[in-house]
């Protein structure tokens, strides 16, 4: 099986090493794979799809624009 190397912040490392009984290896492959399969699907979906990059931008522009006017909305409530 091929070897993975990456670099961790010192803080993660320790909070890592404070939880031996986890298999952090499994956690990783898991993550991995998980990742590509929803990028492999993300790609089968937009090779069939007629949106431009413009208009997947501007689809995605008025999404965030529609979430930051709810979650603004929600939180003037709460005061």
């Amino acid at each position: 099986m091929p070897t993975l190397t990456l670099a961790i912040p010192e803080d993660l490392k320790r909070d890592m090493d404070s939880l031996p009984e986890i298999n952090w290896s499994e956690i990783a492959r898991r993550a991995i794979s998980k990742e590509a399969a929803e990028f492999k699907l993300f790609r089968s979906i937009s090779a069939k799809s007629k949106l431009s990059e413009k208009d997947a931008l501007e689809l995605g522009s008025k999404v965030n624009d529609g979430l930051y006017k709810e979650f603004r909305k929600k939180f003037k409530e709460m005061k």
